[in-house]
């Protein structure tokens, strides 16, 4: 029993570290990118979320499946549980894509109106002078 509580206590330590050092590379790719570390020097900000991202699921991922034991159970535990949570993580992100189209729309259907808006004010200033000329003629 000794010999797997100091392969764990190893394994964690080994984890641990892991996590340490993308959590120390995350902060320096983040005042990088920025431009904090090297003067004038930017990352786009597409990259820049990219690569937190990935370097953030990468943590999630070894947290899940180290400390809480996740790589330990059955595999049809493992599915119910990351499932839903994939599912979850979609529909968030459709949330955010159906919002961003509704702004758009919303910002196309104020364009036209506020153009309608001017057509019918240049219209009417026309009009009026159109009959003014029509009395002065007479």
């Amino acid at each position: 029993m000794g010999h797997d509580y100091e392969k764990s206590k190893k394994k964690a330590t080994q984890i641990i570290l892991i996590l340490a050092a993308i959590t120390i590379a995350e902060v320096l790719f983040a005042l990088a990118g920025k431009g904090h570390i090297v003067e004038g020097w930017h990352v786009p900000v597409a990259l820049m979320a990219g690569v937190m991202i990935i370097m953030s699921l990468v943590k999630a991922y070894l947290i899940v499946y180290e400390f809480m034991h996740m790589k330990y159970e059955m595999p049809s535990f493992v599915k119910s549980v990351l499932v839903p949570t994939l599912l979850l993580t979609w529909a968030i992100f459709a949330f955010f894509k159906e919002g961003d189209y509704w702004k758009m729309r919303r910002g196309l259907i104020d364009d036209k109106n506020n153009d309608r808006e001017q057509v019918d004010k240049t219209n009417k200033q026309e009009g009026a002078l159109f009959i003014i000329k029509e009395e002065n003629q007479h």
